[in-house]
C-alpha cells in the first residue's frame, strides 16, 4: 500500500470519527417529464429554429421575422426538471437542501439530429433554520399564484419572474431578502438594452404571506432597488421600489388565481424584462420607468380528473418617448385556455389555447396565436 492510499485511509477514519452523524438525514428525488407539441401562428413571420419564443411566450419576441413563413410546428421535452432534496435534523436545527435541472432557455442544440440541450439550475439552496442562501424564487415573487396552464410560465406579461441569488431570513409570515441586483436601461434616444452589474447595493425585499382558515393563501411584497450603470458616458444611480399583491382564493371547488403589480424601476422583475428598468435622459442621468402588470386565472374542475383554466393577462410601461424614443415596448396582452386530463395522480394530458398581442410605441405590434398539446408525469 503506497503513502497517498495510507494518508487518505487515516483522512477519512478521522473524519468518520468527528463528524456529526446524518442518519437522520432524508434524501428526496423528484420532479417530471414533459412533452410538449406546439401548432403557433406569428403575424408577422416566425422566429428561427430555437428561438427563445419557439420554446414558450416571451413578451417583446413575437414582433416577427421579415421573410420567415408565419405558420410552425415545434416538437419538444425541454421543460423536464429533476431535483435532489436533503433534510437534516443537526442538533435541533434543521438543515436543509435543494437543487433543481431542467433544460429551458438553450439554443446549444438542434432539431437536426438528436435535439440535445445543456442542464441549467433552476433552483440551488441551503437552509438553516430560518434562513436561506442561494438562488430560488426572488422573495418579491409569489410563485404559489401563478396559474396552471401549458405554456412554460402562462400569464407572463403580467407576471412577475425571477430566480437569483440571495440572502433570505423567515420569521412566521414575514420573509426578509437581499438579492442580486442587474440593472437595465435604455440609451437616450432609444437603440440597444444597457444591462449593468455595476453598484454595491443589493436588491431589498419584504414580504408578507397570510393564509386564512377557509384556504385563501395571500401575499403582500414590496422591493426597493439601485439602479446603477457606471458604463462609458453614463454614470448615474437611481432609486426603483415596487409592490405587489398575489394569490389564491377558492371558490367552491375551483380556485381564482391574481397578481397586481405596481412600480418605478422594476425592469427584469415584471413582464420577463419586457420593458427597462430605467432610461437615459441628455445628461447622463437615469430617470426610472413606471411599469404595471397583472393576471387573473380561474381555475374549473369538472370532476376529480377533468379541469380548465381561464387566464387573461396584460402589461404596461408608461415610457418617455422624447428620451426612450418611440421603438420600445409599451403594452402586452395574452389570453389562455385550457382543458386537463388526469387520469391517475402523476399523469396529466392536456391541450391550451392562447393568443398573445404586443406592441411598442410606434404603434407597431406582433401577434401569436399557439395550440399547445401536453404530456406531463410527475416523478
Amino acid at each position: 500500500m503506497n503513502i497517498s492510499k495510507v494518508s487518505v485511509l487515516i483522512s477519512s477514519a478521522l473524519f468518520m470519527a468527528t463528524a456529526p452523524s446524518y442518519a437522520d438525514t432524508q434524501m428526496t428525488f423528484g420532479g417530471y417529464i414533459k412533452a410538449d407539441v406546439m401548432f403557433s401562428s406569428y403575424g408577422n413571420g416566425a422566429p428561427a429554429s430555437g428561438q427563445l419564443s419557439r420554446q414558450f411566450y416571451v413578451p417583446g419576441t413575437i414582433y416577427g421575422t421579415d421573410g420567415n413563413g408565419k405558420q410552425v410546428v415545434d416538437f419538444q421535452a425541454r421543460e423536464t426538471r429533476f431535483n435532489f432534496k436533503t433534510a437534516t435534523d443537526v442538533n435541533g436545527h434543521k438543515l436543509t437542501g435543494l437543487i433543481e435541472l431542467d433544460f429551458m432557455t438553450h439554443s446549444d442544440g438542434n432539431e437536426r439530429v438528436s435535439n440535445s440541450y445543456s442542464p441549467r439550475i433552476r433552483h440551488a439552496i441551503v437552509s438553516y433554520d430560518n434562513w436561506t442562501v442561494g438562488q430560488t424564487w426572488t422573495t418579491f415573487q409569489n410563485p404559489g399564484a401563478l396559474p396552471e396552464n401549458l405554456d412554460f410560465i402562462g400569464a407572463t406579461d403580467g407576471a412577475v419572474f425571477v430566480r437569483q441569488s440571495m440572502v433570505r431570513y423567515t420569521n412566521g409570515h414575514w420573509q426578509f431578502a437581499l438579492e442580486n441586483p442587474e440593472t437595465t436601461v435604455t440609451p437616450y434616444g432609444g437603440g440597444d438594452r444597457v444591462v449593468s452589474g455595476n453598484g454595491m447595493m443589493p436588491d431589498v425585499v419584504a414580504r408578507y404571506n397570510y393564509h386564512t382558515d377557509s384556504g385563501a393563501k395571500m401575499s403582500f411584497s414590496a422591493i426597493a432597488r439601485q439602479l446603477n450603470v457606471e458604463q462609458g458616458t453614463i454614470d448615474s444611480t437611481e432609486l426603483g421600489f415596487g409592490a405587489s399583491v398575489a394569490g389564491m382564493l377558492p371558490v367552491g371547488d375551483d380556485d381564482l388565481k391574481f397578481s397586481a403589480t405596481y412600480g418605478q424601476g422594476l425592469g427584469r422583475y415584471l413582464g420577463l424584462n419586457y420593458a427597462n428598468a430605467g432610461v437615459v435622459n441628455a445628461n447622463g442621468e437615469i430617470e426610472a420607468i413606471d411599469s404595471m402588470g397583472g393576471y387573473v386565472a380561474y381555475r374549473h374542475w369538472w370532476d376529480s380528473q377533468w379541469r380548465s383554466s381561464l387566464t387573461l393577462s396584460g402589461f404596461k410601461a408608461d415610457n418617455d418617448t422624447a428620451l426612450t424614443g418611440n421603438s420600445v415596448n409599451e403594452t402586452a396582452y395574452s389570453g389562455y385556455v385550457n382543458l386537463l386530463y388526469s387520469p391517475s395522480k402523476p399523469l396529466t394530458f392536456g391541450v391550451e389555447y392562447m393568443y398573445a398581442l404586443n406592441k411598442r410605441e410606434d404603434g407597431s405590434d406582433g401577434d401569436l396565436n399557439r395550440v399547445i398539446f401536453s404530456a406531463k408525469y410527475v416523478l
